[in-house]
């Protein structure tokens, strides 16, 4: 029971994270954009977010860090423009266009760093405190497991992932944004705008993944450095793919994969296996993803639009 204790609070802070920029992915590629650049996207939030709370919390203290973590998904959003340009406008290839926003996210940050505080790392003072839920917390096991020494993102983030779903799944603006992923060419013959339609999704994706960046470096790492992520924008689109582009599987398979990467971060301190190499445990939530993948998604089928430009004349 020990164990259990230990390790699920500290499974749900990574996976809130992972979770959130999933769902970012979710709407990209249910609008018909590929975006494998959540990676940049998420690094880009955890920039914005580290660098506006390293310069507000001494001034203003903790809503600081406030302001800081809407940052980072209002500059997730505002970087995530130019996939959007190159992808929705240019009609470039996706994957490419993916790649180019990772390289030159990492690339950037670290220059701007430099730049502003004389290195690649930009460490705040304080992120965001764990609290207990009111009376949630008294529940016998449960309340331990999921309400005590809790983060308030988590729950900020389960939020979003509901109105999210409520979005994507009940209101006209999800049926428009999905119909654009799966026949723009229907799509467009009623009237709806493909092209507005998948800057929404891209767009929403840079937020969200912005936002996962930022409670990232709030909530687990503490500082902005360029190892801080160890792909976790990568685990956040193979737990799309795993949960087959479907909010609630999501939310399953960002949960395994969080859970993964928890395990192997616990690992070291059980003295079982912490005399192992190291490099068994960094690889752990790697392993398992491709594992998971191999096993159960051979007949995935994503949005049947997504990754091919669309093209107005071809309709």
């Amino acid at each position: 029971m020990d164990v259990i204790y230990s390790i699920v609070p500290l499974a749900i802070g990574n996976i809130a994270p992972l979770l959130i920029i999933a769902m970012g992915g979710l709407f990209s590629e249910r609008s018909g954009v590929v975006n494998i650049g959540l990676e940049g996207l998420l690094g880009i939030g955890a920039f914005a977010c580290a660098l506006v709370t390293y310069y507000l919390f001494p001034i203003i203290g903790v809503p600081g860090v406030w302001v800081g973590i809407l940052a980072g998904a209002l500059a997730g959003g505002v970087f995530s423009l130019l996939h959007a340009f190159a992808c929705v406008n240019m009609q470039s290839n996706q994957v490419v266009s993916g790649t180019a926003i990772n390289i030159l996210a990492a690339a950037i940050t670290v220059y701007i760093a430099r730049i502003l505080t004389g290195s690649a790392n930009v460490q705040i003072v304080r992120g965001i405190g764990k609290t207990n839920v009111p009376f949630l917390s008294k529940i016998p096991f449960i309340g331990d497991l999921f309400f005590k020494n809790a983060y308030t993102t988590t729950y900020i983030v389960i939020a979003i992932v509901f109105i999210s779903w409520f979005f994507l799944y009940r209101r006209p603006g999800g049926l428009r944004l999905r119909a654009c992923g799966e026949n723009p060419q229907a799509a467009d013959s009623m009237g709806i705008s493909v092209l507005k339609m998948r800057y929404i999704g891209v767009v929403m994706s840079g937020i969200y993944a912005g936002l996962g960046g930022a409670l990232i470096i709030v909530t687990i790492s503490g500082e902005f450095s360029p190892g801080t992520f160890n792909g976790t924008g990568f685990l956040a689109l193979a737990a799309l793919i795993f949960g087959k582009w479907q909010p609630w599987k999501v939310v399953g398979a960002a949960s395994f994969f969080g859970l993964a990467k928890t395990v192997s971060s616990i690992s070291r301190i059980y003295p079982a296996i912490s005399d192992m190499p190291n490099i068994i445990f960094n690889a752990f939530p790697y392993v398992a993803t491709i594992i998971a993948l191999i096993l159960f998604s051979k007949n995935t089928v994503g949005p049947r639009a997504a990754g091919e430009p669309y093209d107005v004349s071809k309709r």
